[in-house]
């Protein structure tokens, strides 16, 4: 009933392909086929030069294949040195360094291997040593604590309003609601934090415990990303008890209580050091009116766990764990140093949008060959010098208003 040996329009094309050493397989190929059967034929030359181009195009793609090959191989080789290296130094952390803390800690080898970033499995331990519990907080505070938000959720779920919430508390944004909030938005590429993921309630007591340890300072937003980092690398209780002794350092505490005045001094010190660095950007900064709190804020907030990948900001706070405050902001130094070409291009606008989102791509290795390029030293003047002297003429300042004379 059918012919099933009728001859294709395609079978002509096929046995064309036949006698080519190949199988054509993409449209790069295409230049060797012949023009249709309603064309003129192509003319010897014309085949030559076909041909002559897609041998070009082949050797080109094998050109790039073994240039994809190498570039993977030398990542697979990079790997395995890493891997190499964080197994050496965590038997060095383990073994030698942790088990000597106090002695150890200072020695040029030491922060040296810190410098190279924490391996993961120590990194918890050592942040807790280097921030260290100077508010003598305990498990069984923590416990108590977190008892006691507990029972404001409570209340909170049957009246819709906080048990004890004075006027104080709710200027600092101590509020669950916000709490809430800020948990949805911490890392949610990851998933582990919002509602329904593994971290989520635990992140939760963390913080609410905090408002009521410390109901002076409430929740702020951002201390979601700074709690978040410490409960991957903690114990609960333990995780606490950093996240607590950590926003209590000097610098922290001015922005979470939003010091205005002090935040300003931390504002013009890290000016000095950015003219002492990169003058040609802060230059371009100055002409474009864009000050530092339009950037350094968030960072400082949250640690860069917001604006950097969070493996590059783990390493910055293993070096902030070491060095304090002033990595803080010599990582900022860094990051403006990175794209500095860029940003001399970039308008107010630009420049404001680049550092509130900073590319997810943001090479390690280079941010921190840029921070180690910047030097924390202006005029033979430490960062602590500098902004003490600051803190000073604040001091000056005030001694020497109408009011005080007067009263």
């Amino acid at each position: 009933m059918f012919n099933s040996h009728k001859p294709s329009p395609s079978l002509p094309a096929q046995g064309r392909r036949k006698n080519l050493e190949f199988e054509p397989l993409s449209t790069t190929a295409l230049i060797l086929e012949d023009r249709p059967a309603n064309l003129p034929a192509k003319s010897e030359e014309e085949a030559q030069r076909h041909r002559q181009e897609y041998d070009e195009m082949v050797a080109e793609a094998k050109k790039r294949e073994l240039k994809e090959a190498q570039k993977k191989k030398k990542q697979m080789k990079e790997r395995f040195k890493q891997e190499e290296s964080i197994a050496n130094a965590m038997v060095v952390w383990n073994n030698e360094i942790l088990p000597n803390w106090e002695s150890m800690r200072g020695m040029r080898r030491v922060r040296d291997l810190w410098w190279q970033g924490l391996p993961p499995n120590v990194r918890g331990k050592v942040w807790s040593l280097a921030i260290g519990n100077e508010l003598n907080i305990t498990s069984d505070l923590y416990e108590i604590f977190l008892s006691r938000a507990k029972e404001r959720w409570k209340s909170f779920r049957e009246t819709g309003t906080e048990m004890e919430s004075d006027a104080d508390s709710a200027d600092r944004e101590s509020s669950l609601d916000l709490i809430k909030l800020d948990i949805s938005r911490t890392f949610p590429p990851l998933f582990i934090f919002q509602k329904g993921g593994p971290y989520h309630d635990l992140l939760h007591s963390l913080l609410g415990a905090y408002t009521c340890y410390r109901p002076d300072v409430g929740y702020v937003q951002g201390m979601s990303f700074i709690a978040a980092v410490l409960i991957l690398n903690l114990e609960e209780a333990d995780a606490f008890i950093a996240f607590a002794n950590l926003l209590n350092k000097p610098c922290q505490m001015v922005f979470f209580r939003v010091d205005h005045e002090l935040m300003l001094k931390y504002f013009a010190a890290f000016e000095v050091f950015f003219e002492e660095n990169l003058p040609r950007l802060f230059n371009h900064f100055k002409s474009s009116n864009l000050t530092p709190d339009l950037y350094l804020i968030d960072w400082i907030f949250t640690l860069y766990t917001k604006s950097l990948p969070l493996d590059v900001a783990c390493r910055v706070w293993d070096v902030f764990c070491r060095d304090g405050e002033e990595f803080l902001f010599r990582t900022g130094l860094g990051i403006l140093r990175l794209y500095e070409e860029v940003l001399l291009q970039m308008d107010f606008i630009h420049i404001a949008q680049f550092l509130t989102r900073l590319p997810e791509d943001m090479p390690s290795e280079r941010l921190f060959s840029c921070i180690a390029n910047t030097q924390m030293i202006s005029g033979n003047r430490k960062w602590i010098q500098v902004f003490n002297a600051l803190l000073k003429d604040k001091e000056m300042e005030k001694s020497s208003s109408p009011t005080v004379k007067n009263s």
